[in-house]
């Protein structure tokens, strides 16, 4: 891919993953059998939002919204433009950090423990993404996204169990059920950015839709230089993860960080142990 168009692709994410989103939602309200929102609604919302008053708490947590969309963009960009793995989860961590702290800084009990909450996230699945590179490496010879588009090994077929763990850790990725510990609606009323109003909000908002092509790139990585079978992967990972969502309640989030190191983070690891000693 050219710089040119994965920086034209950059600069679209936001509107690529707000369709994803408001697909998401219609699909969603297919499987509880509503009519839902078109499937524009996530730029209406957009909309209203930049009509509503920006409160800043202050200056500090409003820097800390803004930093969480410009990391998790840059973030995305290293993938687009076929930079290396690693840096690009760097990348993602960093921008939740920023979201972290930013709930840290305000004296709502709220947005403490949404953050608080964040923080368990991410220790849940992030080693999982890690995981994933370092097992994407032991099939292709390389971190970088330009050379593991071109290779002509399929990873899917050597890291199945790798496959398997990273798309049922997409839930907790993107704060689906039963991994929506974070937002908890009914409990903490939306996580880390509950004070964020405004534009401010609208940072955070467009942050969360580009991190639905992050993470689902990740799937497509899976199938290499086979394209059609990436779209494939994507496609019925998206699927999957919302009949989770529909199909399930919310866990805690001791049951969450269970689930991952005790059942996903193994299953990772058995995958790469075999890998490593088929291939000694």
């Amino acid at each position: 891919m050219s710089k040119e168009l994965s920086l034209i692709l950059t600069l679209l994410s936001p509107v690529i993953g707000g369709l994803i989103y408001g697909f998401e939602r219609i699909v969603r309200a297919r499987m509880q059998n509503r009519q839902g929102p078109p499937l524009l609604q996530p730029f209406y919302d957009f909309l209203k939002l930049m009509d509503k008053r920006s409160i800043m708490i202050h200056s500090f947590h409003a820097f800390m919204g803004i930093m969480y969309l410009v990391g998790t963009w840059f973030s995305l960009y290293v993938l687009l433009s076929g930079g290396d793995i690693l840096i690009a989860i760097f990348f993602h961590v960093l921008s939740l950090a920023f979201l972290v702290v930013g709930g840290f800084s305000v004296r709502s009990p709220y947005s403490v423990v949404g953050a608080m909450r964040e923080l368990i996230h991410m220790l849940a699945y992030e080693p999982i993404f890690v995981l994933t590179a370092a097992g994407l490496y032991l099939v292709t010879g390389t971190f970088q996204v330009s050379e593991l588009l071109k290779t002509d090994t399929v990873p899917i077929l050597s890291l199945p169990l790798v496959f398997i763990a990273f798309i049922l850790s997409l839930p907790a990725v993107l704060k689906k059920s039963p991994f929506d510990i974070a937002e908890a609606h009914q409990e903490i009323i939306g996580g880390p950015e509950i004070e964020y109003s405004g534009k401010f909000y609208e940072a955070v908002y467009t942050a969360k839709w580009i991190e639905y092509i992050y993470a689902f790139f990740f799937v497509f990585l899976f199938a290499g230089s086979n394209y059609l079978l990436g779209a494939i992967l994507v496609v019925l990972s998206f699927f999957i993860v919302n009949l989770i969502d529909n199909s399930t309640a919310r866990v805690t989030f001791r049951q969450m960080v269970s689930f991952h190191w005790y059942i996903l983070i193994p299953l990772v690891v058995i995958n790469l142990m075999l890998l490593a000693l088929w291939r000694a």
